[in-house]
């Protein structure tokens, strides 16, 4: 095992431990290396962090050449948020796709599939499944991350999915307890608030933490949100009441607490990273997780620095700092011991079968069925309605059906719409947007493509320009699809992720 730098004092080497620190570039910088060996248990791997497979595979040969038992955490959902293929877009449906198929075995393959594949790249603990319900449909931060908004459906995609996960070999990490479904308030930019009755908490957002705890779930992973109910002065990150009471208490559940990132605003703008990881530690979280946004020797060291200080002055209990170093070094103990299940045939296509399975695919009220749906023989114009990414999915992955179309039908043209020219809030604002994707596609056949049409009001306008001028035009939602279908045939992938896009792109094309 790996040997502590001399001059590592408990109490510091503990408050390493306790650290989930992201960093910058595709190999391992030096300060991140010494701190392995001062203590540090736990590194967590963002999509700057990634090139490709081997890249990453040599990168995570490089931790462990310094601490042969490190946690090497990784955000890798499949659909919408990937960060192995943060590039292209993922090989995996995400969690609503497969809550639309509604098959538990599928789910649970998926998972298996996803995580020998982070396996062989030396990644161990996923920051996945997130078992939110996802109640509200304003909701701009969980939609198609949720399995759906029917509590039974999340709670058995959640089991299956941390059974398949951890069956490869890695730890899964259930998010974002109590539940960050009934919220239209994004916590990486302010406090969500969730306003329900206890025992609304109790049958609907508890009921697949239970689920995710009974199947074995290794890690738990907290939430930003504050819940009066539960505790009405603080979030749940920050919760002795929801943390040790619910969680612990109520819930029996005895794996790792894993802190949503530190550094989003929900914490950061109201109690600033190194005084809300103090009190997060205090209330009994496990693990801090930091390093989404600030990735820095500087922010490790302040971070430590200010867990050691409240120790010494009796803010925060030692055998508290204690016990969740124990709990980080027993999850990397099991990670880097657990026995990998035998390899099975579903193989590489099993995502692309499941986004296929996921299709909703609907003709328009007097123009027949899907069944009578004549597939494009021409290259069309695909036009992309385009909202503002949240935080979680990132700006830097690829979504829609053009490159897709592209392949299947060569000298298919792309343009992307959004709201800049108004506001984004405002219906109309679409309305300067539809026109231009007219103007853009000419005589082609238009595929309009939208990301949860039902929460842009934009982007409802400028599919009423489309359709109005184009009745013809087929629509792609690849959003939650709340919004009533319309279009010569609309196609619902319930995600944005690479297969979803292939899936309805056989669609279109009859390829």
């Amino acid at each position: 095992m790996t040997t502590l730098a001399r001059g590592t004092d408990t109490l510091t080497r503990d408050a390493l431990t306790v650290l989930q620190p992201g960093f910058t570039g595709t190999t391992a910088p030096d300060w991140l290396l010494r701190r392995l060996g001062e203590g540090l248990a736990s590194v967590g791997l963002f999509g700057r962090n990634i090139a490709s497979p081997g890249q990453l595979a040599e990168l995570t040969a490089q931790l462990r050449a310094e601490r042969d038992d490190v946690l090497v955490a990784i955000d890798e959902e499949g659909g919408d948020v990937t960060r192995l293929e943060v590039r292209t877009g993922s090989s995996f449906p995400g969690n609503h796709a497969l809550g639309a198929v509604d098959d538990v075995e599928l789910t649970r393959q998926v998972a298996h599939e996803l995580g020998r594949r982070l396996a062989a790249c030396g990644v161990n603990l996923n920051w996945a499944p997130s078992a939110d319900v996802n109640s509200d449909p304003r909701n701009p931060v969980i939609g198609v991350r949720s399995f759906g908004a029917d509590t039974s459906l999340a709670a058995r995609h959640t089991a299956a999915y941390v059974t398949g996960l951890q069956s490869a070999g890695v730890a899964a990490c259930t998010k974002h307890f109590p539940g960050h479904g009934d919220t239209a308030v994004d916590s990486h930019h302010a406090l969500p608030r969730i306003d329900v009755p206890a025992d609304v908490l109790t049958d609907r957002e508890l009921t697949p933490f239970r689920a995710a705890i009974a199947a074995g779930s290794r890690a738990v992973m907290s939430a930003h949100i504050l819940v009066p109910a539960l505790d009405p002065d603080r979030p749940a990150t920050l919760s002795r009441r929801i943390l040790t009471g619910l969680l612990r208490g109520e819930l029996g559940y005895d794996g790792l607490i894993v802190t949503d990132g530190m550094e989003m605003r929900a914490i950061a703008g109201t109690y600033g990273i190194e005084r809300g990881s103090v009190l997060a530690v205090a209330a009994g979280a496990d693990a801090i997780c930091v390093g989404g946004g600030l990735a820095d020797d500087a922010t490790v060291r302040r971070l430590r620095d200010a867990l050691v200080a409240a120790v010494r002055t009796g803010e925060l209990p030692e055998e508290r700092l204690a016990e969740a170093a124990d709990r980080v070094r027993a999850l990397a103990r099991w990670a880097s011991t657990a026995g990998r299940a035998p390899e099975e045939t579903h193989g590489s296509e099993i995502g692309l079968h499941a986004a296929r399975r996921a299709l909703t695919v609907t003709a328009a009220p007097g123009l027949g069925s899907p069944d009578t749906f004549k597939p494009l023989t021409e290259p069309p114009y695909v036009a992309a309605l385009t909202p503002v990414a949240n935080i979680a999915v990132g700006d830097e992955t690829p979504w829609g059906v053009a490159a897709e179309l592209v392949h299947l039908l060569p000298g298919t043209v792309t343009g992307s719409f959004s709201a800049e020219d108004g506001n984004e809030s405002e219906a109309g604002a679409g309305e300067g947007a539809g026109r231009a994707a007219l103007e853009a596609a000419g005589p082609r056949r238009i595929v309009a493509v939208v990301r949860d049409e039902h929460r842009h009001p934009w982007m409802a306008s400028a599919l009423d320009t489309l359709l109005a001028a184009r009745p013809d035009t087929i629509v792609v939602e690849m959003g939650v699809p709340q919004a009533a279908p319309r279009g010569a045939l609309h196609i619902a992938t319930h995600g944005a992720a690479r297969v979803c896009g292939r899936a309805a792109a056989e669609v279109i094309t009859g390829l």
